[in-house]
């Protein structure tokens, strides 16, 4: 499988989101912002603080050259997963719906976050179990996810819910800590996977997820 990594300036995950997946066998590119022509099977919108976080989370991001690239990724019926800062991306592209809003407590949360599957039936939950608790690492300021009551609806009917978490560290709504689209090609998280890739550092639970992508 070959996943192309998108690095923007202030993105601080690029290298860990390329050794996790390098570490189940993936072929990694780091493709730099101002590309747009690329090709993988998987793109990876990773975390960090693009652009200082200016204006807002993601927002000057969504308008880097790079995002054509994905825009046609995602016409083609390619994967992309987008991991906190990149989960901030894809609402900002409206390839996810609903918006981020300051944490409940306007503090940056850094820490071990005990997260619930909602939902095993995509490709990167599907090594998991339904219900199955897990703990990933979170680090972010603007990780509490809102969207209305027809959107909230929308995702639970269709099955759209990845994660919730287990006391909800940040006040999103209905507890969301990711969700997918419809297609079950875009995925969205603010939790990180690729955090939680080394026993040594406490557990390989990220590697797991992350190979949900080798079909």
């Amino acid at each position: 499988m070959k996943v192309a990594i998108i690095r923007f300036a202030g993105t601080n995950c690029e290298f860990d989101t390329a050794y996790a997946f390098e570490k189940i066998g993936a072929k990694v590119e780091l493709i730099w912002h101002e590309e747009k022509n690329f090709k993988a099977d998987l793109v990876v919108l990773p975390g960090g603080f693009s652009y200082g976080d200016y204006l807002r989370c993601a927002a000057i991001a969504k308008f880097a050259p790079a995002m054509e690239g994905v825009l046609e990724h995602v016409k083609k019926g390619g994967f992309v997963l987008g991991i906190c800062n990149g989960f901030q991306m894809l609402l900002e592209l409206k390839l996810l719906k609903g918006a981020m809003r300051h944490n409940e407590n306007l503090s940056f949360i850094s820490k071990n976050q005990a997260l619930k599957v909602i939902s095993n039936d995509n490709a990167f939950l599907r090594k998991f179990e339904k219900g199955e608790e897990l703990t990933l690492p979170i680090a972010h300021g603007e990780g509490n996810y809102f969207a209305d009551k027809d959107t909230l609806k929308e995702l639970e009917d269709k099955d759209l819910i990845l994660l919730k978490y287990q006391n909800n560290p940040n006040g999103s709504i209905l507890d969301i800590a990711g969700i997918c689209d419809e297609n079950k090609k875009i995925f969205g998280l603010m939790p990180h996977p690729e955090r939680a890739c080394e026993e040594l550092l406490g557990s390989s639970v990220g590697l797991k997820m992350l190979e949900g992508f080798m079909l």
